[in-house]
C-alpha cells in the first residue's frame, strides 16, 4: 500500500432519479443535500457535481444552484463541479455565477470543465458539436481572465470583449482552482495549458502522465494537482451482502453510459451485462475497510493524485444506507492517508 498521507477524499454526485426507483425529486435533493452535510462532519473535504442534459432519469442539468444550495448549508466541505460541461454555456456568466458561489462559500468553490460528447445536448442548447474544442479553450480563457483582471479584452471565434470586467469577483486570490476534466489525451494537455489541475476517473495513469508531462514541458510553476478514483468502491463490514444490493443501481449506470457513448461514436467503458462483470472488470468495489486501503493506496502509486473521489449513490440506491457506508469508510479508512495529529 502507498504511504500517501495527504491525500483530500471527496464524495461525486449526479443526483439520478431513474423510473424502476423513482422517488419525488424534493426528497431525493434533500436527502443528497443531507447527507453532503453529515458528510462535512464525518471529515469529507470536498464534494463533486456532475452535469447532463435531456435524461430521463433526471441526472442533474443544473448545477450551479447546487453548488449554491450546498455552499449555504456547510461550512468547510469544498464544492467543485466535476464535470460542468464548458461548451454548454456562456463563459461570462459561468464567471459571473462562479464567483458568486465562491463568494456564499466564502472561498470554498472549485471550477471542473469538460468538453461534452452527447449530440443531443448540442442539439437541444443550440451548440454546435464540432466548435466545443475551440469554445471550451476560449471559455477557460474568458473565465481566468474575469476573475483576476480588472479589464478584459478578448478577440476570439466565439467571444469578443472589450473592456468587460466582472464585479464581485471571487473570495480566493487570484482566483478558483480551474480543473479540466476528460479521457481524451487532449483533455490532459488541455489541463496542463488552461487549467490548475486535471480531474478524471477510473483508469487514468496515462492520462495523469500525459498531464504532467505537458504541465513540465509549458514550464508552468506550482505542482500540478490531480484529482480522480474508482468508479465506485464502498466499504462494507458485510461486501458480499452490499455488492448484491448495490450492483443493479450501478448495472443500470454502466449501462446507460454505454447507450450515450455509443450514440457518440466513443467507447469508455467494456461492455457489462452481469454483477459479476462488474466485479471482473473492478467498476465495483464493495470491500472491506483494509482492502479499500490497499485499493486506493496501489491507486494513489499509479496516478499521483492528491485528491481522491468516487460515485456516492448508484442510482436509485437508498442514501440512508450509503450514508452508513461513508460513515465506515471515513471512520477506518481515510485516517490510514491523513496527517496524524499530534
Amino acid at each position: 500500500m502507498s504511504s500517501a498521507k495527504n491525500l483530500d477524499f471527496g464524495l461525486w454526485y449526479s443526483f439520478r432519479n431513474p423510473e424502476q426507483w423513482r422517488t419525488d425529486y424534493h426528497d431525493l435533493y434533500q436527502d443528497h443535500l443531507n447527507q453532503i452535510i453529515q458528510c462535512e462532519h464525518l471529515g469529507y473535504d470536498d464534494v463533486w457535481l456532475t452535469e447532463h442534459h435531456l435524461c430521463e432519469d433526471g441526472h442533474s442539468p443544473s448545477i450551479l444552484p447546487l453548488a449554491s444550495a450546498i455552499a449555504v448549508l456547510t461550512k468547510k466541505i469544498r464544492i467543485g463541479t466535476g464535470v460542468l460541461l464548458l461548451p454548454l454555456h456562456n463563459a461570462v456568466r459561468i464567471a459571473e455565477d462562479t464567483a458568486t458561489i465562491d463568494i456564499l462559500s466564502n472561498g470554498r468553490f472549485e471550477l471542473g470543465v469538460g468538453i461534452g460528447y452527447r449530440p443531443q445536448e448540442f442539439e437541444a442548447l443550440g451548440v454546435s458539436l464540432s466548435d466545443r474544442a475551440s469554445l471550451i479553450n476560449e471559455g477557460l480563457q474568458v473565465i481566468k481572465e474575469l476573475w483576476t483582471e480588472k479589464l478584459v479584452n478578448f478577440e476570439g471565434k466565439h467571444y469578443s470583449l472589450k473592456n468587460a470586467f466582472l464585479e464581485p469577483k471571487p473570495v480566493q486570490k487570484p482566483s478558483p482552482p480551474l480543473w479540466v476534466g476528460g479521457f481524451a489525451p487532449a483533455a490532459a494537455k488541455r489541463a496542463a495549458r488552461l487549467g490548475d489541475g486535471y480531474i478524471g476517473t477510473g483508469e487514468m495513469t496515462e492520462q495523469a502522465k500525459i498531464f504532467r508531462d505537458e504541465w513540465h514541458r509549458l514550464d508552468r510553476t506550482g505542482k500540478p494537482q490531480l484529482a480522480g478514483g474508482h468508479f465506485w468502491l464502498v466499504a462494507s463490514k458485510t461486501p458480499d451482502k452490499t455488492f448484491s444490493e448495490i450492483a443493479p443501481h450501478v448495472l443500470y449506470q454502466i449501462e446507460t453510459y454505454n447507450k450515450w457513448l455509443g450514440e457518440a461514436g466513443q467507447a469508455l467503458f467494456p461492455v457489462v451485462k452481469t454483477p459479476d462483470d462488474l466485479k471482473e472488470l473492478g467498476i465495483l468495489n464493495c470491500v472491506s475497510s483494509q482492502h479499500a486501503c490497499d485499493l486506493i493506496g496501489d491507486y494513489v502509486e499509479s496516478t499521483g493524485i492528491q485528491r481522491y473521489y468516487t460515485w456516492t449513490v448508484p442510482p436509485g440506491y437508498s442514501v440512508t444506507k450509503m450514508t452508513e457506508h461513508l460513515s465506515l469508510f471515513a471512520e477506518e479508512v481515510m485516517p490510514h492517508f491523513k496527517p496524524q495529529k499530534s
